[in-house]
């Protein structure tokens, strides 16, 4: 899915000579940012070995050569996370197929505490809902039943209803904004688990299937998106402004509890009416 070598390569074009204070005298460059040798020097090591790093030929790379090439290149602390992962994996890894996901006993147990009042859903590594609330559902997907992720076989997932549903796209004013974030997550999840053969079926899906993905998947950007803001244009309660936060579980890393509160009044009326809504099964495609 990514290997090294192209993650250096892009972080390497993203830095320019003028950032970390090289003068280049005027002179012509073929490469958009540092070149190989330049990135080498600020992080202490030979040009020859980090070439063979960038081209997969060296066998191994240590933390501390990780660590000093993401402080040259300015990477942030989830970069250098991805940057590690992307180390300890082969470049051409084999793909495996993973076991079906399961939410924890306890996940579903603080999902029930929350009760309908305020919307969640369980997402699994891949973005698949694993889970959720009614209001979490009438939220996000209320023409999907809400029976669906039941079957592991057909959870509805996140990523691919972002990018091929039209229905779900015209939900989000900030569309392009949380696009970008769940493709930087993809990235990030696709350098933790390289053998995973559904994530991987997922990526090329999309990039086959959606321009915008696929535009989005170049830029090789990577985020852990734990926290942000959804603009909503609802079918059922109109405009609402939500901030969606996540919180991680000891016991199944992989999976995130997603809860949605309200940014202002007018959003926190609106969510209010959509709980009600979906209490009574308005809006439900399977209960109408």
């Amino acid at each position: 899915m990514e290997s090294l070598g192209t993650f250096l390569k892009s972080r390497r074009d993203r830095v320019t000579p003028g950032e970390i204070g090289l003068r280049t005298h005027g002179t012509g460059r073929r490469v958009p940012g540092l070149r190989r040798e330049e990135l080498a020097q600020l992080a202490g090591m030979s040009a020859g070995y980090y070439t063979r790093l960038e081209q997969g030929q060296a066998e191994s790379a240590s933390g501390q050569v990780l660590d000093a090439l993401a402080r040259a290149l300015r990477l942030d602390p989830t970069e250098t996370v991805h940057l590690h992962d992307l180390a300890r994996h082969s470049a051409t890894p084999r793909l495996c197929e993973p076991p079906a996901e399961e939410p924890h006993r306890r996940v579903l147990a603080l999902l029930d505490s929350l009760g309908e009042a305020t919307p969640a859903i369980v997402l699994g590594r891949r973005g698949d809902v694993l889970a959720w609330n009614r209001s979490g559902h009438a939220l996000h997907a209320q023409h999907i039943a809400y029976e669906t992720p039941a079957d592991p076989d057909h959870r509805p997932s996140i990523p691919r209803l972002f990018f091929l549903d039209p229905v779900m796209r015209d939900l989000y004013r900030n569309w392009h904004a949380l696009a970008q974030a769940h493709v930087a997550y993809l990235r990030l999840t696709a350098g933790r688990y390289p053998t995973d053969a559904r994530l991987a079926e997922l990526i090329g899906e999309l990039t086959m299937r959606s321009d915008e993905f696929s535009s989005m998947w170049a830029t090789r950007d990577v985020a852990d998106c734990t926290t942000g803001t959804m603009h909503l244009q609802h079918t059922v309660v109109g405009a609402a402004s939500v901030d969606y936060q996540v919180w991680l579980q000891p016991d199944s890393p992989d999976h995130r509890l997603e809860v949605y509160t309200p940014n202002g009044p007018g959003s926190a009326e609106a969510l209010r009416l959509l709980t009600h809504r979906s209490r009574d099964g308005v809006g439900s495609p399977r209960e109408e």
